[in-house]
């Protein structure tokens, strides 16, 4: 083992650091999805119709499901690349255990 596998997945970074326009694409993403978390919220709330806060729920989830879809785009793009590149296939592993969690 590389003696990585102490270390818990939060603690890892990324080696090419994402650039600012990356990155503020992402926290624009998460900040709409906070949004609609905070609106469901305020449904349960106020009391609304079971039926509007399902859908709000999908939306939810759909967002989410999309960013994470964009964030598996660019660990494919830039981590996997350059894991390969320095000859780990053992990341190949890694990105199929991580396409199995987006389900």
């Amino acid at each position: 083992m590389d003696g990585m596998e102490n270390v818990c997945a939060c603690c890892h970074h990324k080696n090419t650091p994402r650039d600012t326009k990356e990155q503020k694409k992402l926290q624009n993403r998460i900040n709409r999805i906070i949004g609609q978390l905070n609106g469901i919220k305020n449904m349960i709330d106020d009391n609304r119709y079971c039926g509007d806060i399902l859908i709000q729920i999908g939306a939810a989830e759909s967002a989410l499901q999309s960013l994470g879809y964009v964030v598996l785009e660019e660990h494919m793009q830039t981590c996997v690349v350059e894991e390969i590149g320095k000859g780990n296939t053992e990341i190949m592993a890694e990105a199929v255990e991580l396409i199995k969690k987006l389900k």
